[in-house]
């Protein structure tokens, strides 16, 4: 799940030029496995209504009810599996915290990690999308498209007995790196870490390359393929950290082919435009 105010990815969003992000929202949903689902419909200002505590967008809504976060989808998938996904998702953090990074030096991208412990709790109307188990909350802001300010990024949050790693690595346009780890306790206190080795994984279906970090000596594997496109994937990735082995979740992303633009008609098939909502 995610939730985006100037949906980064949608083409529509970059054909229009940038200038209006509430213009351009999205409550995106995918899920994997047999199956699978993709939902990441543009819509325009008219479905956005959000308040300090509730972001809706159409027919789909985040909202903070006491301690949790509860997310309420009803959307359409894309093709080639077009189908209407609604259900309930229950992220209950075990605490949140007050850590961001910025991932350029002029502050034009943050990242804040609000849950990085957290348990969820899915309902989805179909037989067999049900379960609870282990999740994570966090945010990117940012002022610039990232493709003004990066070539490439990977990022993992990785769960461990004594709470969760993340690590965060980028290149910017301008050659220099981003490397930070940082370590969370259940009660939300963070530190930053030393980094270990980059462990390097196959690259994706589509060919993008791929790498995490890990325990000198080791490696990295795969052990759940979740969304590939030909810019950016998400997958499963087992390493070891600190002589624990772990599964986590890892994301790279290349955005030198993101600027390709004939990517963005591509991406138009995956992510309609709808402009027009009302509110019952």
């Amino acid at each position: 799940m995610i939730g985006f105010i100037g949906s980064v990815f949608s083409p529509w969003y970059r054909w229009s030029g940038r200038k209006n992000p509430q213009n351009h929202v999205c409550i995106n949903v995918a899920t994997y496995g047999p199956g699978g689902r993709f939902t990441m419909t543009d819509r325009g200002q008219d479905a956005l209504r959000q308040t300090a505590s509730r972001f809706e967008v159409g027919p789909s809504k985040m909202s903070w009810q006491g301690d949790h976060l509860v997310i309420d989808i009803d959307e359409v998938s894309s093709p080639p599996l077009v189908s209407r996904i609604r259900g309930q998702i229950r992220v209950i953090p075990s605490a949140v915290t007050g850590v961001e990074l910025a991932l350029t030096p002029d502050d034009s991208h943050i990242w804040r990690p609000f849950a990085p412990r957290a348990r969820i709790e899915v309902e989805i109307d179909r037989p067999g999308w049900q379960w609870d188990g282990e999740g994570y909350f966090d945010a990117n802001f940012g002022t610039r498209a990232l493709e003004e300010d990066f070539s490439y990024w990977t990022w993992g949050r990785f769960p461990t007995a004594d709470g969760a790693t993340c690590f965060y690595d980028a290149t910017r346009l301008d050659g220099s790196e981003l490397a930070a780890g940082f370590r969370f306790d259940p009660d939300g206190a963070a530190r930053s870490v030393p980094i270990p080795p980059k462990a390097r994984l196959p690259r994706s279906l589509w060919a993008v390359k791929r790498e995490t970090r890990g325990d000198a000596g080791t490696t990295a594997r795969q052990r759940l393929a979740m969304l590939d496109a030909p810019f950016y994937t998400r997958s499963a990735v087992e390493t070891v950290i600190d002589g624990e082995r772990t599964t986590g979740v890892h994301e790279a992303l290349d955005l030198v082919r993101f600027r390709s633009p004939l990517l963005k008609p591509m991406l138009a098939v995956r992510v309609p435009r709808r402009r027009k909502w009302r509110f019952e």
